[in-house]
Parts: structure tokens; C-alpha cells; sequence
């Protein structure tokens, strides 16, 4: 495979997920459903992601040795994504995530973090000092669904390395001390909690006031809010036929990554990842409306 232009440290999940009519209240049981088992977790969704829409995209994580990571690996290596520096690790399972989707799409997310858990930061160092150093270049994609130790390690290598840091602070949790130049990517309500603010606009600008970076807070049908340097900007998204909305958050994340790695510029590189997250959900499951190229193209 070719160096990678993008570098995703995150998580790698098997979903298990149930579609009924109608989201169960607490205690609740909701039947007559329908069941469905696939490739999950914000870091390895994140990749597909990318490179389903052309780039190279190389993977750190880890999975447990066991059936569920064995198909986790299979799945990515299948969608092109370098798998190389994904761990298999003895006596831990594959991290699980049991989601629930209703008949508008929406859904409820609970998550093993299995494997995911035990992903340090030292092999994340070690394994960024071998890719990144392979390439000129790209962009570092992080989320938290990995240890913190792992993400402080993946933001000081892209900084080292010259390497444009993404930070996707889902779910939201203290933020590292060192953000200078991260872009951040967080959705409404993680906004909201991360800088301790009620309103989303202000929020997003307290943000951008730690990192002296762009933030794109995404706010699922309604597009996004986009913040670079003074400027405040509501940015639109296609409407589309909603079937599914897992796995939209991280279809942004991995499109913003591909466009930033290809050089376009952060205002285009937005409209067209909200354009792949609107298209991604008019299919049930993370990953399978994810979009090609030309389709997010013909889309704008």
C-alpha cells in the first residue's frame, strides 16, 4: 500500500445493532426488531470513511484476538484501510457497541470498550513514528474512544511530525492541555460541555479561543457551525431521506480529513464532508452509506 496522507488513531468495534419502531423509554422493551451485525467504532467508521472516497488511510488501534477482531481487521483491510499497526491483543475482547435505531433513524449507543481500553500511548508513539515519518505530510484524525495517553501521544507526534491534527472530542471528556493548532470537531452537545457554555456559537468560540485553530461543531440535519479565526459561519447540509444517522458524525470527520489531506481549502473541504454525512445515512449501519467520490460530488 501507499504511505498514508491520513493516519486514524481511534477505536475498532464490532456493532450489534437492533432496529425497531420506536426507541425503548428506560425499562422498556421494545420488540420486533430486526438484527444486524457490522463494523463499528468512531476510529476504524472514520477510516472507511476516507478512504472510500480515495485517500490513503492507515489505522492504530486495537482489537482483541478473538472472532469479532479478526472480522473487524478483515473489514477494514477489505475497504483498502492499512491495517498494519492494529494490535491483537491476548486475553481482552474486541470492543462492542449495541445500538438501537428507530424508524427516523435516530439512535441509542452503548459501548464495550473491549480492546480499545487497553490502547496506550508508547504503541501509539511507536507506531507514528514509523508512518508518519513515511510520508511528507497529512493529517492525524484522534477520537476519545481511545485511552487519553493515546490521543496525547497522537497529537505530540502530528505536531512533530508538521502533521495537521483532528481531534473528534467524542465522547466528550477533559480535553488534553496542549490544543494549539488542533482542529476540533465536536458535535452540539460536546461543544456545549467542553467549554462550559449554553450556547452553541459561544461555545464554538470558546473553543477556537484554546486551540487558535478552526473548530467545526456539526449539528446533524441543520449542517454545521464553522469557526476560523474571527469568523462565525452556518454551514448547510443536503437534506436526504434519513434511514440511519450512525456513523454520520464520523462520516464528516473522515471526509473533512481526505479533503484537508488533498490541500482543498477548510471552507470547501466542510460543505463537501457534510455532504457525505447527509448521504451516508440513507442506509442502515456505520458504514453502509458511506459515499464514493463522484457521489458526494454530484450531491454539492
Amino acid at each position: 500500500m501507499p504511505n498514508a496522507d491520513i493516519v486514524v488513531v481511534g477505536s475498532v468495534n464490532a456493532d450489534l445493532v437492533v432496529t425497531v419502531a420506536q426507541l425503548p423509554r428506560a425499562g422498556e422493551t421494545v420488540s420486533g426488531g430486526t438484527f444486524a451485525r457490522s463494523g463499528g467504532g468512531k476510529g476504524a467508521n472514520q477510516a472507511v470513511a476516507a478512504a472510500r472516497l480515495g485517500a490513503s488511510v492507515a489505522m492504530v488501534g486495537a482489537v482483541g484476538a478473538d472472532e469479532l477482531g479478526d472480522e473487524a481487521v478483515r473489514e477494514l483491510a477489505a475497504e483498502g484501510v492499512d491495517v498494519g499497526a492494529v494490535a491483537r491483543l491476548d486475553g481482552v475482547a474486541t470492543g462492542v457497541a449495541a445500538i438501537v435505531v428507530d424508524a427516523r433513524g435516530e439512535n441509542q449507543i452503548a459501548v464495550a470498550s473491549g480492546a480499545n481500553g487497553a490502547l496506550e500511548g508508547p504503541a501509539v508513539e511507536a507506531a507514528l513514528e514509523r508512518l508518519l515519518a513515511a510520508a511528507p505530510g497529512g493529517v492525524v484524525l484522534l477520537s476519545h474512544e481511545v485511552p487519553e495517553t493515546a490521543v496525547d501521544a497522537g497529537l505530540r507526534a502530528a505536531r512533530a511530525a508538521g502533521w495537521t491534527a483532528v481531534l473528534n472530542p467524542a465522547p466528550a471528556r477533559t480535553l488534553p492541555g496542549e490544543l494549539a493548532g488542533v482542529v476540533l470537531t465536536p458535535n452540539a452537545d460536546e461543544a456545549r460541555a467542553l467549554a462550559g457554555e449554553d450556547d452553541v456559537e459561544a461555545a464554538a468560540r470558546a473553543l477556537a479561543g484554546r486551540t487558535g485553530a478552526p473548530v467545526l461543531v456539526t449539528l446533524g440535519a441543520e449542517g454545521a457551525l464553522l469557526v476560523e479565526h474571527d469568523a462565525c459561519e452556518r454551514v448547510p447540509a443536503p437534506a436526504v431521506a434519513v434511514v440511519d444517522t450512525t456513523g454520520a458524525g464520523d462520516t464528516v470527520n473522515g471526509a473533512l480529513a481526505a479533503e484537508l489531506a488533498a490541500g482543498r481549502p477548510l471552507r470547501d473541504a466542510v460543505r463537501f464532508a457534510l455532504a457525505a454525512a447527509a448521504l451516508s445515512t440513507r442506509a442502515a449501519g456505520a458504514r453502509a452509506g458511506m459515499p464514493r467520490r463522484d457521489e458526494v460530488l454530484a450531491a454539492l
